[in-house]
């Protein structure tokens, strides 16, 4: 991202009480509540050895899986330039190292080699082809599964107790680039969402528990164990004040926990993902209040560097307590509306969902 910045024309903009705080201020760090998905451009695998032809191997299940993280599916493999791609994989490589997994239990080891590849390489291939690229801010979904058993008794599915299924899930959603959250399951947890809410798929009752978790969005799901050994159930998928119901039919459980994370993954990174083609952008400005010291101002332009549908930006305006910049955005003002609303760092002051060109937020870091 280009951001167009003169410390001096800054200076001259400057007026009373917003100078001296700028340039007297302290630095500090804080920690951003968006999810930021790390390692979008590495993968592990096992491998028995060191031979080339292993190795080349790896090299194509890497690029093969980074390519599944940065888009959201699976659809981007069977696209023809990618296929031709996957033949020399090599290319994109831009690092390897090698570790060992131990296994207590059996007592054997695993050899793992770590793939980086060249981000540079892999967005301009993703790109010439035109395949959407999902931004490294993803939202956050939150879990709550209900379980049945072949006799009829119900209960919450338990990180501790349940890790197959956990393990099942997080796995997924790790090779789909989507962070998960799971409840905590303690007395506040169970006061607020009884078994029965939760299985009968109740949405003011589960928006009322989720609400401590902070997440972007809330997954609901309940699962039958048929004495027939099908599992049978239904799944609930809130996200931005709408929700979707979906059924679920399976014999396998990993693949019947699957399901849904692959139709949310989908969902979000079909809305979320663009493109990165020129002739998508649209001027937009972004007013912000709210800025008071130089470490505002520089922790803004961070953020607004990692949007991800902003590849330009540059100061416009600045007065008192007000900043406005002059965004280049991939798409429109609702799409950068909604993925802001997926970090809380700026508060909207208007929140009119519109497709107008000035966009007012409060800084709230």
């Amino acid at each position: 991202m280009n951001i167009f910045f003169n410390f001096a024309s800054l200076y001259r903009l400057l007026t009373g009480s917003l100078a001296a705080g700028f340039f007297s201020v302290v630095l500090f760090s804080s920690t951003a509540q968006a999810v930021q998905i790390e390692g979008l451009y590495s993968h592990q695998t096992e491998v028995s050895g060191d031979d080339e032809s292993e190795r080349a191997q790896a090299f194509a299940t890497a690029l093969a899986a980074v390519i599944v993280k940065l888009t959201g599916g699976e659809d981007a493999l069977r696209v023809s330039g990618v296929e031709r791609a996957m033949s020399r994989a090599r290319d994109f490589v831009e690092g390897i190292s090698y570790t060992s997994i131990g296994d207590a239990a059996s007592g054997q080891t695993q050899r793992m080699i770590n793939v980086d590849l060249s981000q540079a390489l892999v967005d301009s291939l993703l790109s010439d082809l035109g395949i959407p690229i999902w931004n490294i801010n993803r939202p956050s979904i939150l879990v709550w599964v209900a379980i049945q058993s072949p006799e009829g008794s119900r209960r919450l599915m338990n990180p501790e107790t349940d890790q197959y299924m956990v393990e099942s899930l997080v796995d997924f959603a790790d090779s789909r680039g989507l962070p998960l959250l799971f409840p905590v399951l303690d007395f506040e947890d169970r006061r607020n969402l009884t078994i029965d809410n939760l299985w009968d798929l109740r949405s003011e009752a589960i928006n009322q528990a989720s609400a401590r978790y902070g997440a972007d969005g809330i997954l609901a799901g309940r699962i039958h164990f048929t004495p027939t050994g099908e599992l049978v159930g239904l799944w609930q998928f809130q996200f931005q004040s709408e929700a979707q119901i979906f059924d679920g039919l399976d014999s396998d459980l990993k693949a019947y926990l699957e399901a849904p994370l692959k139709k949310v993954t989908d969902q979000l990174s079909d809305y979320f993902a663009l493109p990165s083609v020129s002739s998508f952008e649209r001027s937009i400005t972004l007013r912000v209040d709210g800025i008071r010291t130089l470490a505002d101002y520089a922790a803004l332009l961070a953020y607004v560097s990692q949007l991800g549908i902003v590849p330009e930006s540059s100061l416009a305006s600045l007065d008192a307590e007000r900043v406005e910049l002059n965004l280049a955005v991939l798409g429109d003002a609702i799409r950068l509306r909604e993925l802001i609303a997926l970090d809380r760092d700026l508060l909207p002051i208007d929140s009119t969902r519109s497709e107008t060109e000035l966009l007012h937020y409060r800084w709230t870091r």
